[in-house]
């Protein structure tokens, strides 16, 4: 059971491309292709089927890929253990984040990480919260950082702020030309949200409904760039969080105005996969993420 072998295995589960893992790893990918063959011939057994696009797994492999998963993670938790006996944290730290944390939030973690316990390796996804929310569950990440519409929402986790949600609209759009906008006002006007599914779509679903307003919504994407273009653009209308916003105005001009009456809190969540140890480097990286949210503005009014 080589531990390197099987971390590669997951790679190319996760990848789908033995090319993409030699390329991840600065190998080439007849090693790749041979590391593969090593267990498959070790076990008697085809782990992958090549395809035109990659490779995909078998049934065996689909099977015990989450095993293997969870191999790796207790085998990682036991080495940083015995290192942290030290009392310096030493390991990798494996963090979840939304687009809208990207910047300036991680390049402030990642800074002070690096200064303070240059032991920890941040390994760094990004998706939306549905996804980050399956990550903590399988066990993929360590720590997400997500937004809650609730503080009760989640036990547990720990609640870094809360922030307002922005109606963002083209530049010297009327419609968001004020500093407030109501929400009955959102009314038929073509919108871009995230995919489904998605917790903010269905919270947005029952607003909609209790205030008897329809959201037209034109445009699909989890990606916040794309949706942002798409108002600069298309000529509709984002509803984006503080940051997000913020970063629109400054980058495409775009105009922003504060959705009221009601007003959309969505609260900034730091939380721990329940399968887990809170290692040292965890423990630290959590606190470091405490500190930069300190230091940064619950979000412009």
């Amino acid at each position: 059971m080589n531990y390197e072998v099987w971390k590669t295995f997951v790679d190319v589960c996760e990848l789908g491309s033995l090319s993409k893992v030699a390329s991840l790893h600065g190998i080439s990918q007849p090693q790749v292709s041979r590391q593969m063959k090593t267990i498959e011939e070790a076990f008697n057994c085809q782990l992958f089927i090549r395809t035109g696009r990659g490779v995909e797994l078998t049934d065996l492999g689909k099977r015990i890929e989450p095993e293997v998963r969870s191999w790796l993670q207790h085998t990682e938790q036991l080495q940083n253990s015995i290192r942290n006996t030290s009392g310096i944290p030493i390991g990798k730290v494996r963090l979840a984040i939304l687009p809208s944390t990207a910047a300036p939030w991680l390049s402030e973690v990642y800074k002070l990480a690096k200064e303070r316990y240059p032991g920890i390796q941040l390994e760094v996804r990004e998706a939306q919260g549905n996804q980050l929310e399956n990550w903590l569950e399988e066990g993929r990440v360590d720590l997400a950082l997500l937004f809650r519409h609730s503080i009760d929402d989640k036990g547990g986790d720990i609640y870094l702020r809360d922030t307002a949600t922005f109606l963002v609209g083209p530049p010297n759009d009327p419609l968001t030309a004020n500093p407030t906008i109501e929400f009955s006002e959102l009314n038929g006007i073509p919108l871009t949200l995230f995919c489904r599914p998605s917790s903010w779509r269905d919270r947005l679903d029952v607003l909609a409904r209790r205030y008897d307003i329809e959201l037209n919504v034109v445009l699909e994407a989890d990606s916040l760039s794309l949706q942002t273009h798409a108002v600069a653009a298309d000529k509709c209308y984002a509803m984006l969080g503080a940051y997000s916003s913020e970063s629109a105005r400054n980058l495409l001009g775009l105009s922003v105005s504060r959705i009221i009456a009601p007003g959309i809190k969505r609260y900034l969540a730091l939380s721990m996969s329940p399968h887990g140890q809170l290692t040292l480097a965890i423990k630290k990286v959590k606190e470091l993420i405490k500190e930069v949210s300190e230091k940064y503005p619950p979000g412009f009014e």
